[in-house]
């Protein structure tokens, strides 16, 4: 029988015969550790600990001691129990998919009728006894025809549903590949590694960034608003906190309320409380500033960007890490504009969105027309001319589209734009909207060169969307392992031995001034440890400095990822490094 080696967290390698599972890892260490051992995780990737092992690999045995593997398997280990729970008294309910949350739990049901307080004490009462059973758990992979079968016998539409989305023929192997590597891009997990951010249930969806993390937020916002400057957009600022009036009249207080997050206060003398929300969205700020002072056709198109923080009461359930929250930061922009500057408008924007992907690394992208949906502000009329506009523009640039029926905002069609990820997934981020009913119903109007006063074309727009959930899709894409220029700590200088000290203080001297995220590590620990612990936190560079190289004035270079050590003079070092810590240039 062949051997594997598998590498343990402290360095250590030990030799198994393939086929070995977690659990019998666990118990080659001590018994005590295979009897509290829960999951196991293999090259960053979640493990049962009944699945055998074939090949070399990186693991670590968890226990209830490591809190945030325990809970989550904890939580998802009370998804599939309160689904069983649920059929047990309910036999005819059907069941979809119950994915674990930052802040725990949920399952999606199909039932004639709403589940009520008393239905809940029920289902809770229930699981105490299935946990209470203590019935035996395990992980098994079946094939596509059984589990069809078994779902169709149990008359279970929506788990057939989930299995179709998987594409006949498709490679469970190379599947379930797909899967592990997703699950080792997890950002949340990656963003505990290098220390970017937590939430906590103080705040629900709300982003508490670490100086790690900020940084990649405010390179990100300054590499953006240098190619938004360029492209001839004027940045403003708008209030956080807004009048219902103003969201009266926009309409968002009708159609967007339930999403809002509502602020009373007591005015000095008032009879009632005077009735404000957080902004959701930052367009109807953006017509206030449009309306300051007579505009002429000459000011169009004027393009005006805001870095703008906005909140949405987002439902519990829907929350994920950085992906979905509750406050979060758009690179929000809107064009007032012509009827005939659509076109060139949408055309330059599209330009603009493709440099920008490029730039962050990603080729591919697919475009998809929305149109009108149920719920929506405007005639008829008008969504025919919005609609024709962004179609006309879209079809004359000669790019392939798809159209979304029924997906529009509410008060206009849009265009979205879906990239694609370094494992194949579709990120939604970029919008392009055309908006013929917000100018009217806020009064926006310019000078035309007839004289007469005319209403502007609103096109609202955004490239990465919200800043939180693209630097998630950006630790996924990149497993963390940023473009040198994003990197939160870019070079770590980390001394062989003390002697070395004043050279590594040296050299980060050098490399900070040079305009690189530097730092030194001149702990008392072996260098082997140190390179373990700075590639673990995805440190792009370190360099490695003994008495040879205080000697030499030179700089021992190890990249992450590459197993060879390069040799630079000191001058090339800091050369090298501060060229490469510049954002892209255009």
């Amino acid at each position: 029988m062949s051997q594997i080696s598998l590498t343990f967290p402290d360095g250590n390698i030990r030799s198994y015969a393939s086929g070995v599972t977690a659990a019998e890892v666990a118990l080659s260490i001590a018994p005590s550790l295979a009897k509290a051992a829960i999951s196991a995780q293999l090259d960053g990737a979640h493990w049962d600990l009944q699945w055998p092992i074939t090949h070399d690999a990186a693991i670590s045995l968890n226990t209830l001691k490591d809190e945030a593997a325990a809970l989550e398997l904890i939580r998802h280990d009370c998804a599939h129990i309160m689904a069983r729970a649920v059929q047990d008294i309910w036999p005819d309910v059907k069941v979809t998919i119950g994915p674990v949350r930052d802040y725990g739990w949920f399952y999606d049901f199909d039932r004639a009728d709403p589940f009520t307080p008393e239905d809940l004490g029920a289902i809770g009462a229930r699981m105490k006894q299935i946990i209470n059973a203590r019935d035996p758990v395990k992980t098994e992979v079946w094939d596509r025809a059984r589990a069809i079968a078994y779902y169709e016998q149990r008359g279970e539409p929506f788990k057939l549903e989930l299995i179709a989305r998987i594409p006949e023929g498709e490679d469970l192997k190379a599947h379930m590949t797909m899967l592990e590597e997703a699950a080792k891009r997890d950002h949340r997990k990656i963003g505990r590694e290098m220390e970017l951010f937590h939430l906590q249930e103080e705040a629900p969806g709300m982003v508490f960034w670490h100086p790690n993390g900020w940084t990649i937020y405010r390179q990100l916002e300054d590499y953006m608003r240098g190619r938004q400057r360029q492209a001839g957009y004027r940045e403003i600022k708008t209030p956080q906190v807004v009048d219902r009036v103003l969201w009266e009249k926009s309409g968002h207080w009708e159609a967007y309320r339930e999403n809002m997050f509502i602020v009373e206060v007591d005015e000095d003398g008032a009879k009632e409380k005077r009735i404000n929300a957080l902004k959701p969205m930052n367009c109807p700020c953006h017509v206030q500033v449009f309306n300051q002072g007579l505009k002429s056709y000459r000011d169009l198109p004027l393009r005006l960007a805001e870095f703008g923080s906005c909140h949405r009461y987002e439902s519990s359930g829907s929350m994920h890490g950085l992906m979905r929250v509750r406050g979060f930061t758009q690179d929000d922009a809107h064009i007032f504009c012509t009827e005939d500057q659509i076109g060139a408008e949408c055309a330059d924007f599209i330009a603009l969105l493709s440099s920008v992907y490029k730039d962050l690394g990603f080729e591919k992208f697919d475009i998809k027309l929305s149109t009108r949906p149920d719920v929506r502000v405007g005639s008829d009329e008008v969504w025919d001319k919005a609609e024709s506009a962004l179609k006309t523009a879209i079809e004359s640039l000669g790019l392939p589209y798809q159209v979304n029926e029924g997906d529009g905002a509410f008060y206009g069609p849009k265009l979205d734009f879906k990239l694609t990820d370094a494992i194949g997934r579709e990120w939604q981020c970029g919008t392009f909207q055309a908006d013929f009913n917000l100018p009217n119903r806020l009064d926006a109007e310019f000078v035309g060169e007839d004289g007469a006063k005319h209403r502007p074309v609103m096109l609202h727009r955004a490239i990465l969307g919200s800043f939180e959930r693209f630097i998630g899709i950006l630790i996924e894409n990149y497993a963390g392992k940023l473009p040198f220029w994003l990197a939160p700590r870019q070079v770590v200088v980390a001394s062989i031995v003390s002697d070395a000290d004043p050279f590594v203080d040296e050299i980060v001297a050098e490399l900070r001034r040079a305009g690189v995220r530097a730092e030194a590590d001149t702990r008392n620990e072996k260098i082997n440890y140190k390179v373990r612990e700075h590639s673990v936190g995805r440190v792009p560079v370190i360099l490695a400095i003994g008495m040879k190289e205080v000697e030499d004035r030179t700089v021992s270079v190890r990249r992450l990822g590459d197993t060879k050590v390069e040799i630079l003079t000191l001058a090339q070092a800091i050369a090298t490094f501060g060229l490469e810590a510049l954002p892209p240039q255009h």
